[in-house]
């Protein structure tokens, strides 16, 4: 294995099995044969004479080549007493005490277990709203989120990491703007937020017309606001702060593939929009590991895809559920999440600059396969095992004779696993070429991205002096020294300008199941306007969601360039 010293670390103090003095007992590779043996013997539920030896084999390599990584609960768990898979799990909260802290109960079982949460608070009655039952007035939304951040503080997920929730709440709701200005004393730092934004309330904003707030409790208009007063609310807070992010919640149910209402809420990184207690478990295809000589394998890619579908269908029949309601409404969709992580460095390895025609038609191409061999493979499991049982109320009824899964395609943010195969974050491009990272919340490590170095070294220019110019940049694109096509590839995400941002993710969207995990990284020199432009932007192309983040805005964030490169 390939191992940088950072994947190293990251394996041995979070992922690697430990004995009850708190030593490490495992390798990395025995871990990737614990969890591959774990999810490869689910075969024999559907076939005992399947070759589980074989099976396990192949998902070994995969992981062990780095070539593809389930999520990280996966890698921790599997083959374990705890037995707890997914990452990804949406937890209701109803109108009332009691369903408030049925919700705060499971979010603390689910965090325990490792895995995140995605809320919609929506349904809350608005702050100073009667209490028919007390004659006493509610607190509102915002209130009771402070309550699941405290929860959050206190537990770690599977005692590894701190806690990852999301809180969304629909634009018309009459306290839209105090949950837009809800972190911005540094608040629910357990917290991503996002708004729920309906194509309504966009035309709205256009018009510049009133837009009603609406009481979920009575279904009755609270009062009415101009749309734009919210939407600056919005921009104004994400600029300054990184949050809110948007989700734009009539696109994701105009492409959910299910029809069993509609959606309200989404996991963590809205990566995955999902029903009450519905959870899925995620794994990533490592681009850069399919370029050889310049040139894309697409027959490994077809391979490793086929491979993906199979380990991710099988991780929900191996999961431990952390709640019986949650192991149900899993079951009946079956979703899974296959991504991938590496595309700056694919990008790179073939030749072509993140921000160009030729980066968006080779996202849509390499998506588009992805996607229709997952779908594929979709479909011979549910020809050998059953389609999922929700099939008959899903877009695939009329068009297929049988589907595995609700969702075969979604992209992930990578974090951790992207660290460990030592490749770019998801679809982001590149973040700088040298920069500081925080590691796990506490380490600092200095980081000069592989791919130049290599470049720079083929071409004899890997000098002191071109060392010190990346160490004071952070970018290559104003030392003159490097050739111009080297500069052209190496851009970096404050290099580019936001619209090939929303173009590459955009065309990812077009043919992926879920949903994506993208964040524009602006310049500090960013305005409120830049973040507007955006927001607009990724409505006009369809995007599910997008957050923008104007670097600086947050203290102890994770990456760090030069000062001049800000």
């Amino acid at each position: 294995m390939k191992l940088t010293s950072i994947a190293k670390d990251i394996l041995r103090k979070r992922y690697l099995l430990k004995n009850n003095k708190g030593k490490v007992i495992e390798t990395p590779a025995g871990m990737f044969r614990r969890v591959a043996g774990n999810i490869a013997k689910v075969d024999l539920k559907y076939n005992k004479k399947a070759n589980v030896k074989k099976v396990g084999k192949d998902f070994f390599d995969a992981m062990i080549g780095l070539d593809f990584l389930p999520n990280s609960p996966t890698l921790m768990n599997a083959g374990t007493k705890l037995g707890q898979l997914s990452a990804c799990f949406a937890v209701p909260i109803e109108d009332s005490i009691e369903g408030v802290f049925d919700a705060l109960k499971q979010m603390a079982l689910i965090h325990k277990s490792g895995g995140g949460v995605g809320y919609s608070f929506s349904r809350i009655r608005p702050k100073s709203d009667l209490v028919v039952s007390s004659k006493g007035r509610a607190s509102g939304p915002v209130s009771f989120m402070h309550i699941f951040d405290k929860a959050t503080e206190v537990i770690k997920l599977g005692g590894r990491r701190r806690g990852a929730n999301i809180a969304i709440l629909s634009v018309s709701h009459p306290d839209i703007i105090e949950f837009v200005e809800s972190k911005k004393n540094n608040e629910l730092q357990n917290f991503n937020i996002s708004v729920a934004v309906t194509d309504e309330f966009v035309k709205a904003v256009k018009k510049d017309a009133y837009f009603s707030l609406v009481n979920p409790r009575t279904g009755k208009t609270a009062r009415r606001v101009k749309a734009r007063l919210i939407f600056d609310k919005i921009v104004e807070n994400a600029w300054k702060h990184g949050d809110p992010g948007i989700i734009f919640i009539d696109e994701v149910n105009r492409k959910n593939t299910l029809k069993l209402g509609k959606i309200e809420s989404t996991n963590p990184c809205s990566e995955v929009p999902l029903y009450p207690f519905e959870s899925c478990n995620l794994g990533s295809i490592n681009l850069s590991n399919i370029v050889n000589d310049g040139i894309i394998d697409w027959d490994k890619l077809q391979r490793i895809v086929r491979l993906g579908v199979h380990f991710l269908d099988n991780v929900i029949d191996a999961n431990i559920f952390p709640l019986p309601e949650i192991e149900e409404a899993t079951k009946e969709n079956r979703k899974i999440g296959l991504g991938i992580m590496g595309f700056a460095e694919f990008l790179i390895k073939l030749g072509i600059a993140y921000d160009s025609e030729e980066a968006v038609q080779i996202a849509e191409r390499v998506m588009k396969f992805i996607t229709k061999e997952a779908r594929n493979k979709s479909v011979e499991l549910g020809r050998e095992r059953g389609s999922f049982p929700n099939f008959r109320v899903s877009v695939f009824y009329k068009r297929f004779k049988h589907m595995r899964n609700a969702t075969v395609t979604s992209i992930a943010p990578t974090g951790t696993i992207s660290m460990i195969a030592n490749t770019s974050s998801g679809i982001e491009p590149l973040f700088a070429i040298s920069f500081e990272r925080l590691v796990m919340g506490r380490r600092k490590v200095f980081e000069v991205n592989s791919l130049f170095k290599e470049s720079m070294k083929i071409k004899g220019m890997w000098t002191k002096k071109i060392i010190k110019a990346i160490d004071h940049y952070s970018s290559v694109q104003k030392i003159k020294d490097i050739p111009e096509d080297i500069r052209r590839v190496f851009v970096t995400s404050l290099d580019i300008k936001p619209e090939w941002h929303l173009r590459v993710q955009a065309a990812f969207q077009r043919f992926t199941d879920n949903a994506i995990s993208k964040t524009v990284n602006l310049p500090s020199s960013a305005s409120i306007n830049d973040v507007k432009k955006v927001f607009m932007g990724a409505y006009e192309m369809k995007c599910k969601g997008i957050t923008v983040y104007k670097y600086g805005s947050i203290e102890n964030q994770v990456l760090n360039v030069c000062e001049e490169c800000k």
